[in-house]
């Protein structure tokens, strides 16, 4: 959509119906679908974004894990295909992989190897970032000429601040990159999607207002990724994870074009290398060499890129009185995740949702607000809580500093992920967690319960099972 001139694009399509406006800020994922739910609720929406979008499925600078490896959990599948009816399959004739979980994927568990089996629960979508972001575009583009709302695009302009007072928000003061002077855009309703560099505490204190609570558990994890082609590609994915021994990890997907990404990961002191040939030197490290085996003489297509912004951060604009009257934020910018879990994507769709499903029942009205914020804040619940209960006992204080339930609790998880690989009814629920179609208490059934602290612990298998075959017994 960029034009190659240094002046602000804006593009319009015309159908105006009602006599309200929306401003989104931010045009990733969770900026698009928000515009995406919006539509038919307001008379215009206008989507603010800082960069100026390409033409085609290619990576840019807002983006800042745009290179790395990204997976679609099945939770925000459905989301997304109730947004908008059919993208699943558009993303699939663009080349997206669908992996079904377990039986496409090799998993290394810190007791061993998870037996491939075909299960028929839940499955990952593989593509690069950039793709994902173009076809949803072009799909809530496309939706937006029908809908009867006017949408406005501004490329290459930023937000600044928000109009208003303490108690309602009306509108947005952008200001255009590169150029001198701002501009004012009123709106009822505005929409924070601009992720984890969201300035929005700064913009409501320029309205007088406190600083919503936020929490932090940042395990230190760091990242980088490389593209490449293999000379024989194996027919499933692989994830190998970390162990108390080897605090290191892996994965490997494929995605369009017949390429596959490579993540390597590392907690604090073991952090992977952006060098070329230290990535792979830190990738033979890993607890098996597999991923290793894999590519150790593979054609790279990409440099190693790095990214080790992964702290967890939820700002808890859902607290009562959390935000004014006409804002809300939402995804990565109230509550964003370690991205080894791959939940950012998932929850984005799941906000989506929420808020089309909370606009569908009166439009913008007063409390429409708080309402949503809780709603979206609801979506995320499942995914933080997973989150910060792997990573909170490696956070910056250590286990030493966890209180007795946070002990207990890292114990019980501690022997429920060894009962994933060899157990078929724990597996299946810790599949349901982490793909967020369940909340957390589904692992603290009595019936999961019981199969976890009364079983004996038993190892996965010694090496990867290459061949898809019977599932585990259970005992």
């Amino acid at each position: 959509m960029a034009d190659g001139t240094d002046s602000l694009v804006v593009r319009t399509i015309r159908g105006a119906r009602m006599d309200r406006d929306a401003v989104v800020v931010g045009g990733g994922l969770a900026g698009t679908l928000a515009v995406g739910a919006l539509l038919g609720q307001v008379d215009r929406v206008t989507l603010v974004e800082r960069d100026r979008f390409p033409v085609g499925p290619e990576g840019r600078k807002g983006v800042p894990q745009g290179r790395h490896l990204h997976v679609f959990l099945s939770g925000g599948q459905r989301a997304l295909d109730e947004l908008l009816p059919g993208v699943g399959a558009e993303l699939a004739a663009a080349g997206a992989h669908r992996l079904e979980m377990p039986r496409d994927i090799l998993t290394r568990m810190p007791g061993g190897w998870q037996r491939r089996f075909h299960e028929g629960r839940h499955a990952l979508v593989s593509c690069t970032r950039p793709l994902l972001d173009h076809v949803v575009r072009a799909r809530v583009l496309a939706e937006a000429a029908g809908s009867g709302t006017r949408l406005e695009i501004v490329e290459g302009a930023e937000v600044v601040g928000l109009l208003g007072d303490e108690d309602r928000v009306t509108g947005v003061r952008i200001q255009d990159r590169g150029r001198a002077g701002e501009r004012d855009l009123a709106a009822a309703f505005v929409v924070d999607a601009s992720g984890r560099g969201s300035r929005a505490p700064e913009w409501l204190a320029g309205l007088g207002r406190a600083a919503p609570r936020e929490e932090v558990v940042d395990a230190g994890l760091a990242y980088a990724t490389r593209m490449f082609r293999l000379a024989e590609p194996p027919d499933a994915g692989v994830y190998i994870m970390p162990t108390p021994d080897v605090p290191r990890g892996g994965a490997a997907v494929p995605v369009e074009d017949g390429r596959w990404l490579v993540t390597l990961s590392g907690e604090r002191g073991h952090e992977p290398p952006t060098g070329e040939g230290e990535f792979l030197d830190f990738a033979a490290s890993l607890a098996h060499p597999y991923l290793y085996g894999l590519i150790k003489t593979a054609e790279p297509v990409s440099g190693v890129h790095g990214f080790r912004n992964t702290a967890n951060r939820r700002r808890h604009y859902d607290a009562p009185g959390g935000v004014p009257e006409g804002f809300v934020a939402i995804a990565d910018a109230a509550c964003a995740f370690n991205p080894v879990y791959g939940q950012g994507m998932a929850v984005a769709a799941l906000s989506g949702l929420a808020l089309r499903d909370v606009l569908a029942n009166g439009g913008l009205r007063p409390g429409l607000a708080a309402e949503v914020q809780g709603a979206a804040a609801r979506a995320a619940d499942t995914a933080w809580l997973t989150a910060t209960a792997a990573d909170r006992p490696r956070a910056a204080a250590g286990a030493a500093s966890l209180g007795l339930v946070d002990r207990l609790k890292s114990r019980y998880f501690s022997r429920l992920t060894a009962r994933v690989a060899v157990d078929p009814t724990v597996g299946a629920a810790y599949r349901d967690l982490l793909s967020l179609t369940v909340p957390l208490s589904r692992l603290l059934t009595p019936a999961i319960a019981a199969r976890v602290l009364l079983l004996p612990r038993r190892r996965g298998l010694a090496d990867p099972p290459l061949e898809v075959g019977p599932g585990p017994d259970g005992g």
